[in-house]
């Protein structure tokens, strides 16, 4: 079973200047490289990703735009009717680069365990002065359940 990725409805903390149609959250997943979802100032901005079905997962991959990224990414997660529990911790480089982690390899989580019905990604240390967050690109890869 190859890994594809998941497509689903998502919310986020904030929009820059609440100006949806260039900075909205639809945009990292357009792959395009001229958008982004770019983030109000504020800390701890966030994404959440409510899966249809549940959902295995095996991969994140992010871009963010350097200057505007999280030193520091909480990965939360759960099933359909239950509350979020801390999955990973992630430390980004603060670089234009796609960014690539694994979920499930962490050490003392069973694979099991990566098994979601929605998934919450905390930005927590931007390394913007105003805590704004730059994302141009963000595929969860995974097994539809």
């Amino acid at each position: 079973t190859d890994a594809v990725p998941i497509v689903c409805p998502c919310r986020v903390s904030s929009v820059l200047n609440r100006d949806v149609k260039h900075f909205g959250k639809k945009h990292m997943f357009d792959a395009s490289e001229e958008t982004c979802w770019n983030s109000d100032q504020g800390t701890c901005q966030w994404v959440t990703l409510d899966f249809p079905r549940s959902v295995k997962i095996s991969q994140l991959h992010i871009q963010f735009q350097g200057g505007f990224s999280s030193r520091l990414c909480t990965l939360e997660g759960c099933r359909a009717g239950e509350e979020l529990e801390r999955i990973s911790t992630l430390y980004p480089e603060d670089s234009n680069a796609m960014q690539i982690s694994f979920a499930g390899l962490r050490a003392g989580f069973q694979v099991e365990e990566t098994v979601l019905d929605k998934l919450k990604i905390t930005f927590e240390n931007s390394t913007d002065f105003f805590g704004r967050i730059v994302v141009y690109h963000l595929r969860v890869l995974g097994e539809r359940l």
